[in-house]
């Protein structure tokens, strides 16, 4: 049985336990080598953790105002759920992606952070909220003529990484991983096991054990 009962305690678990590179390893470990977003996606503050179930959301570049501007984006941000991570992609990034009054109406919504494969603008009022945003950085410019949403809680593709509705994400200072919904009890405990071990390898080679001795003992590097 795996040491969590709801998904509450299972991201609270992530969040105090795992970082991105030994789930990263674990990934590997089962043969899936593209679960790792584009490296320019970053925390937008240091310390930022997000670890929740992905509500992915699907882009597109627009020309000009719109009949409907920002498309699905309000429907989208109303249907997030108590530990989803809105994560969105598809566009050519000529704008922003997220900003003030976004952050406020998911965290609102006790959404467990945002991820989107672009810019966030609004840099000092989503920070003043204390709520995890990743992006490529900040860009001010504005979204309405140049981007609208076209579908939610669908599949999408973020380079070579594949993200469903359900999946885990989880990020940090060193990226966001995705972890797909079938194998995420044995992947996240394979990477509290290997944290674990982790952190006795170090004490031993602190004390003196080489880097050699240590990966013949335990296969860790």
């Amino acid at each position: 049985m795996p040491e969590w009962k709801n998904d509450t305690e299972l991201f609270a678990l992530v969040r105090s336990t795992l970082y991105t590179p030994v789930v990263g390893d674990i990934l590997d470990q089962v043969g899936r080598f593209h679960q790792f977003l584009p490296p320019q996606v970053r925390p937008i503050a240091q310390g930022m953790v997000v670890a929740g179930r992905a509500m992915p959301v699907l882009q597109m570049d627009v020309f000009g105002p719109q009949k409907k501007p920002f498309g699905l984006m309000t429907q989208a941000l109303d249907d997030l759920q108590e530990n989803e991570v809105y994560i969105a992609t598809g566009t050519a990034m000529r704008c922003a992606n997220w900003g003030e009054i976004m952050t406020a109406t998911a965290k609102t919504r006790r959404a467990a952070g945002a991820v989107v494969n672009g810019y966030h603008r609004d840099t000092p009022k989503v920070l003043e909220q204390h709520w995890p945003v990743f992006s490529r950085g900040g860009y001010a410019q504005d979204s309405a003529p140049r981007m609208k949403v076209v579908d939610f809680r669908c599949p999408i593709e973020v380079e070579a990484t594949w993200v469903h509705p359900g999946d885990i994400v989880f990020g940090d200072i060193d990226g966001v991983v995705i972890v797909p919904r079938d194998i995420e009890t044995e992947v996240i405990e394979r990477a509290l096991e290997k944290a674990r071990a982790e952190k006795l390898v170090r004490k031993e080679i602190e004390q003196g054990l080489s880097s050699t001795a240590a990966f013949e003992k335990y296969g860790i590097l």
